[in-house]
């Protein structure tokens, strides 16, 4: 299995290759030079499996044969063994035909733990036999982070450096990142918006000179492996539903369009998909593209669901690369015209095609309390934010006949008690391994939305050879 640049100008890499990469030298996201697929029977034979052993069959393709079959099988069960339920990912029935996937079953209650908790191992085991330490550098509008973290700390060739938007994560997200009091963890809140945080990480990797020397690669989910290891629960749940013998439609409130492109690749893979609907808060770029073929760069604003509080998805530029007919000369020149004028305009047939998948719904914050309120009073069950915008984009879709419709829960509801108690009048409980959380003590350093000012910082802390 290669992997290709969606730009087109960078050399094709081997899955460690890319593990260690994160991002293109061309400023492209990796892709599968060809897609693995599956057939209906191969499917079939998943159904039943341990969700551990379903992820080794679903991933083993686009490892690649660059990681033993031993060692890659007992990463992922021993990734999956931390996870609080036997189920790994729990699918509760809703209603007739509507289902919610629990994906906050991870030590930091949010479904980034379901590939970053395996990133972790993967990067152990590949810097092991390369002889190597790397830098982790990544932006996260507040799971990602903790995630990240989580799975990097004590880890001998790792540093990992995590920017966060100031004030604009909630406290229990922020903590989770700044209370780890591991020597190789280091976070930075910029004074700006995810979009800002972003922005440097992509500006520090493709500094030549600043990449080399510390040797930077990235646990957002610009990492392929990030994706590989989502598209395991697609398929898992689409399974255990029907699938694939009937198609089975998924709902994912979406930010950064990382989860939401996962379940593109399963469709890829061959898992019959009716609907990929995306739920979009205020900061609703995905979804005016969506219904209007227009994708317009606007300012960002605060919400209740922070995790999507987005303008520039990055992930969208592996599905732009699709759209193009891979054609990565031409998703380049799209791509630095949208960030010279702020605009992406793919064309009418180019749309049609994305719209034959996707589809999308927005919700404001009153809107969000709303179905939070509902919900709770409906089934007993309090949820996030960011589940709730998913969930309302789950019922939006469902005059499909009998499809199906997964509906993606992608945090704790104790991550947002502000938020939930606001719509529901009662405040989320912590589980017990973090009911401390808000009197550990934190560790977080403030730099202005500067790139000089944060590359300055990692390279004085970083612990590197050649690193200043």
């Amino acid at each position: 299995m290669h992997y290709v640049s969606t730009r087109g100008a960078a050399a094709a890499l081997e899955f460690d290759d890319v593990l260690l990469a994160g991002l293109a030298s061309d400023g492209g996201l990796y892709v599968p030079a060809e897609w693995p697929r599956l057939s209906a029977d191969a499917f079939r034979a998943l159904d039943g499996l341990p969700y551990a052993e379903a992820a080794v069959r679903v991933m083993t393709p686009f490892v690649g044969g660059r990681i033993p079959p031993r060692s890659f099988h007992d990463m992922v069960a021993e990734t999956y063994a931390r996870f609080d339920s036997p189920e790994v990912a729990p699918l509760r029935r809703v209603d007739d035909d509507l289902w919610m996937l629990e994906l906050f079953q991870g030590p930091t209650l949010a479904f980034k733990d379901y590939a970053l908790q395996l990133v972790g191992r993967l990067f152990d085991h590949v810097l092991e036999v390369h002889g190597e330490r790397v830098t982790v550098v990544g932006a996260t509008s507040g799971d990602t982070g903790s995630a990240a973290i989580e799975a990097c700390r004590d880890r001998d060739r790792i540093e990992i450096f995590m920017l966060h938007p100031k004030g604009r994560v909630s406290e229990v997200q922020r903590r989770q990142m700044t209370t780890v009091a591991s020597a190789n963890v280091h976070n930075i809140e910029i004074e700006g918006t995810f979009d800002d945080c972003q922005d440097l990480v992509k500006a520090m990797f493709n500094d030549t000179a600043f990449r080399r020397d510390v040797r930077i690669t990235a646990v957002n989910s610009i990492n392929w492996a990030r994706v590989m290891a989502q598209i395991v629960y697609y398929v898992y749940a689409a399974l255990r539903v029907g699938g694939p013998d009937r198609p089975v439609s998924f709902a994912v409130p979406t930010g950064n369009f990382g989860n939401v492109f996962a379940g593109y690749a399963a469709a890829r893979m061959g898992l019959p998909i009716g609907r990929l609907a995306i739920g979009s808060n205020r900061n609703d770029i995905l979804t005016r593209y969506f219904n209007s073929g227009r994708m317009e760069m606007r300012e960002v604003v605060p919400t209740l669901s922070p995790s999507m509080d987005i303008q520039v998805s990055s992930n969208f530029e592996r599905l732009v690369f699709e759209l193009y007919g891979r054609d990565g000369a031409a998703v380049a020149e799209a791509m630095t015209a949208m960030r010279a004028t702020g605009v992406l305009d793919m064309g009418d047939a180019r749309w049609r095609a994305a719209r034959e998948l996707f589809v999308a719904h927005r919700l404001d914050d009153d809107e969000t309390k709303s179905v939070m309120r509902g919900h709770y009073e409906e089934t007993g069950q309090l949820i996030d934010p960011h589940t709730a915008v998913g969930l309302a984009a789950a019922r939006a879709i469902r005059d499909q006949g009998d499809v199906p419709v997964v509906a993606l829960a992608t945090a704790h509801p104790a991550k947002f008690p502000d938020a939930v108690e606001a719509a529901t009048g009662i405040r989320p409980a912590l589980p017990a391994h973090l009911s401390d959380l808000l009197e550990r003590q934190e560790r977080v350093t403030s730099l202005a939305n500067d790139l000089a000012a944060v590359e300055g910082y990692v390279r004085g802390h970083t612990m590197l050879d050649g690193a200043a």
